[in-house]
């Protein structure tokens, strides 16, 4: 009853925490934190373990495809040099500069406890830092780049770890057998995640309940990976391709009404994962800083200083090494623009490596008989908890110190968008065999919005009746706009970005039809 007792008060407490982080522009995660290394220090809080096997898919798996499902592929190709540096290159370098220093902090440490150390502080969490940029409308590019990186540095990351972990477990490691190992997993894992997004869809397409779809959901992300780790497959590489793959089809497949709900209730979810990975990891560290005499805390306070310092250095080397790369007359890994702006925008992406819950995560999972797991937890949550509050509580102040800017990609993108479905439902209008009287009615709202999107002269406002006749048409016509921003998007004309604002718009009104015509 304690433990359930503490859960229900941080949770209140995670509430307020992150209405009072949005008012200092910084990242809650940070304030969440500092409240889990306060619990570490309770005396008297209640011992968990939590399963090693179930940390990562009660953690990463919504995380990771509340992630993937908003990303923009158009925007990722576009920037992809920059994402792969980021994902790919970095997290191993980040991975072998961290093994490194942790050897020479403890000599007697294993080559896979230090690897496994590595891979588990090496992915960002880029929630923990668009959560402060979106308030400063960096340029678009930006947000892009650190979401990409985010989505993708997990799975290279993971990846790393699970051989350590397995290396550690078994005693021995050959990399050699394990490259094709990974080639025919990799492959594997991209199959499942598009098969099982159709099997999911296919069985979302025939549910009308609300409840019953977010269950479902769910239901359905836990049942990727799990199935994904019994087939031997990457849990994450599959939830990756299962989200983006979803994210294209289920636009057209599932109505307003259901889209709504989940979409809060994603939200909601990954929120509360996020203050109970901080809750299990004060609860975990507890017991070991009880263990610890005087002597060999100041040993893991200097290990993982070392470990922050290497993790802050160099991913800031790299970014601004990418900066540099941007002028090669050979290659270009950064967006072309000025001098000036690169480098900012390399200053602003070296600071933005707060680390989150799938660091914390990654240190649940450690198995019990994991040598030297004390000590790679408390490195771990030690680096989560520096990164966040030293990097997230000074970001906001860096931006504004950079003075970088919204480019209007996106709002020039969303405002394109509006024109062209408030277009394409007037054109729907136009052909329809309905009341001439209501079809006027509805023709002039649409020229409205048709001038309002586009930029034109605004018109006066039309009054038109509430008859269910009216709502019938109108819906009409958002299924043509909603056919139409879907073309905009699979085209590449708009983002995801631009495709979600207006999405949830034309959510919005076609819910609003359906109350009207009593079919909500």
């Amino acid at each position: 009853m304690l433990l359930f007792e503490l859960v229900i008060a941080l949770l209140l407490a995670g509430a307020i925490l992150s209405a009072w982080a949005r008012r200092i522009s910084v990242p809650y995660p940070a304030l969440l934190a500092l409240a889990g290394a306060g619990l570490a220090l309770f005396p008297h809080a209640p011992r968990v373990m939590l399963d090693p096997d179930l940390a990562l898919a009660l953690f990463v798996a919504p995380v990771l495809l509340d992630a993937a499902f908003d990303s923009s592929p158009r925007d990722l190709k576009r920037y992809w040099r920059a994402v792969v540096g980021l994902a790919v290159a970095l997290v191993a370098a980040t991975v072998v500069a961290v093994a490194l220093v942790a050897r020479l902090c403890v000599p007697d440490l294993p080559w896979s406890a230090a690897i496994a150390l590595g891979a588990i502080v090496a992915p960002p969490d880029a929630a923990a830092a668009t959560a402060v940029l979106k308030q400063m409308r960096p340029p678009h590019r930006l947000l892009v780049i650190l979401e990409g990186e985010s989505l993708f540095n997990d799975a290279s990351a993971l990846l790393i770890y699970r051989l350590a972990v397995g290396a550690a477990v078994a005693g021995s490691f050959s990399p050699w057998s394990a490259v094709p190992l990974l080639a025919v997993v990799s492959v594997g894992s991209v199959v499942a995640g598009i098969a099982l997004s159709r099997i999911l869809l296919f069985a979302v397409d025939r549910v009308t309940d609300v409840a019953t779809s977010v269950i479902i959901q769910f239901v359905g992300t836990f049942a990727v990976w799990i199935l994904a780790e019994r087939l031997r497959l990457s849990g994450i590489i599959t939830i990756v391709t299962f989200a983006i793959a979803t994210a294209r089809s289920s636009p057209a497949r599932m109505p307003a009404r259901l889209r709504i709900p989940s979409y809060a209730v994603w939200e909601v979810v990954v929120f509360v994962l996020n203050v109970l990975a901080f809750i299990l990891v004060g609860l975990q560290l507890g017991p070991i800083l009880q263990r610890l005499d005087r002597p060999r805390l100041l040993d893991y306070l200097a290990t993982a200083a070392a470990v922050c310092a290497v993790v802050i250095v160099v991913r800031m080397l790299w970014a601004l090494a990418y900066a540099l790369a941007e002028y090669s007359p050979r290659r270009q890994f950064l967006p072309r623009s000025a001098p000036r702006d690169s480098f900012r925008s390399a200053i602003a992406i070296g600071w933005s490596g707060m680390r989150g819950i799938v660091t914390l995560a990654a240190g649940l999972a450690l198995p019990a008989a994991f040598p030297a797991r004390d000590l790679v937890l408390f490195c771990s949550f030690c680096v989560v908890l520096v990164t966040l509050v030293l990097q997230g509580g000074t970001l906001a102040p860096l931006m504004r110190l950079l003075g970088l800017r919204d480019d209007g990609a996106v709002e020039g993108e969303i405002r394109r968008a509006r024109a062209e479905t408030a277009r394409a439902g007037l054109e729907e209008l136009r052909g329809s065999k309905a009341d001439e009287g209501l079809t006027s009615l509805l023709i002039r709202k649409y020229e409205r919005r048709l001038r309002t999107g586009d930029g034109s002269r605004t018109g006066a406002g039309d009054q038109v009746d509430d008859g269910s006749a009216y709502a019938d048409a109108l819906r009409r016509a958002y299924a043509a706009e909603r056919r139409k921003l879907i073309e905009l998007r699979d085209s590449g004309v708009i983002g995801d970005d631009a495709f979600h604002r207006v999405e949830e718009e034309l959510d919005w009104a076609d819910m609003h039809a359906q109350a009207q015509s009593g079919t909500a």
